[in-house]
């Protein structure tokens, strides 16, 4: 990880521009017709907009000097088969999230019989280009197998499955990842715990353990809980500050808080999350914003891709005012394979590239605050 080197002067200057994008993006996962702001679809087109000239330096060396990694979700197929992605992934960016070959049913697809094939050559890759990674995820609502959601499994044998799981996943990959999300997802927006298999069977202590086992797997792997819509001070971000700091009361290792960050040019933007990072920073935890994109509905117009670089420098901006934020992640950075447009019907060009690999404005306005940060 590097060393946090941010220069005095950010403070102020980040504070300034946070203030001035008063019009920008907030999402509401269920704000857009019940739809959840976040679910790992497959990757769809979009078109381009709002490109920006090559910028001189990476978002990778920018970062370095501002003192926080820069990070992609990687499609491992892409990475595999197509030149141009595999290039800007390893060029531009510090670290690497799997977008889907850490999930429980890639890794796990027949009950003990594990599949980590995807997964180390991902790891390979990042460690070939000296970058870090993001394990994703261990305990999730979704993207679980048929073996296991219809299973009929009692309380204790489906505790004993989780275990087994989350120690064989980080076991093999012990050493080898820098932050794992432990637990993905656990709230609703009213703060309130989701209905979800693992609470049902297990109760709310489920959080607790994950994290427990976890770190007896990896005791060096900084453990994560990660969720989307708590940008803002809201009832959903109050609700996880409240559990995080009572586990921490309770000695359970949970050391950061992923902040998703998939917004919408539709909703305000989450002004306070400066302020909000902050509270997390004096609990003792470690903050990252860990799946930012910026959605528009098509077509999108000069104030669209305006309200989307304004977007992308709230998060960034939030992130570099806050001393523990370690890292600052896109959740793709290529229009060509954004989740968004094969979930919200009509909307797309989320991301810092467009589809042909060129980056956009937004990707210079990332750019910009990481550049004042870093004093050059």
């Amino acid at each position: 990880m590097y060393k946090v080197t941010r220069t005095a002067g950010v403070g102020a200057a980040a504070a300034g521009l946070l203030l001035a994008a008063a019009s920008v993006v907030f999402v509401s996962a269920d704000a857009s017709a019940g739809t959840p702001a976040h679910a790992d679809a497959e990757p769809g087109a979009a078109s381009s907009a709002g490109k920006a000239p090559t910028a001189s330096q990476t978002l990778r060396q920018l970062a370095q000097k501002a003192g926080i990694r820069i990070g992609t979700a990687v499609n491992s197929d892409a990475l595999a088969n197509e030149a141009p992605y595999t290039q800007k992934v390893a060029t531009e960016f510090s670290s690497v999230t799997p977008e889907n070959v850490m999930k429980w049913d890639t890794i796990e697809p027949a009950r003990g019989t594990y599949d980590f094939t995807q997964g180390d050559q991902l790891v390979a890759f990042a460690q070939a280009h000296g970058q870090l990674v993001r394990g994703h995820n261990l305990l999730w609502h979704n993207q679980l197998p048929s073996w296991l959601t219809g299973g009929d499994f009692g309380a204790a044998e489906l505790r004993d499955i989780l275990h087994q799981h989350i120690t064989a996943e980080v076991s093999h990959f012990k050493g080898r990842i820098w932050q794992w999300d432990v637990v993905n997802e656990a709230f609703n927006d009213d703060g309130t715990l989701r209905d979800d298999l693992w609470l049902q069977k297990l109760g709310p202590g489920y959080i607790a353990d994950a994290f427990r086992w976890a770190h007896e797997a990896d005791p060096k792997a900084a453990l994560y809980i990660n969720d989307y819509n708590i940008e803002g001070v809201n009832a959903k971000s109050t609700a996880l500050y409240d559990l995080v700091a009572q586990l921490r009361k309770q000695g359970v290792p949970v050391q950061g808080v992923g902040i998703q960050g998939h917004l919408d040019v539709k909703y305000p933007a989450p002004h306070d999350i400066a302020g909000n990072m902050a509270r997390f920073d004096k609990l003792g935890v470690q903050t990252a914003i860990t799946e930012a994109d910026v959605r528009i509905t098509l077509p999108a117009g000069a104030t669209d891709v305006e309200a989307q670089n304004e977007a992308y420098q709230t998060l960034m901006e939030g992130c570099l005012l806050t001393r523990n934020c370690t890292d600052f992640t896109v959740w793709g950075f290529t229009d060509k394979y954004s989740w968004v447009p094969g979930v919200f019907t009509g909307e797309g060009q989320a991301n810092i590239y467009d589809e042909n690999y060129q980056p956009k404005s937004a990707y210079t306005a990332l750019s910009q605050d990481l550049k004042l940060a870093g004093g050059r």
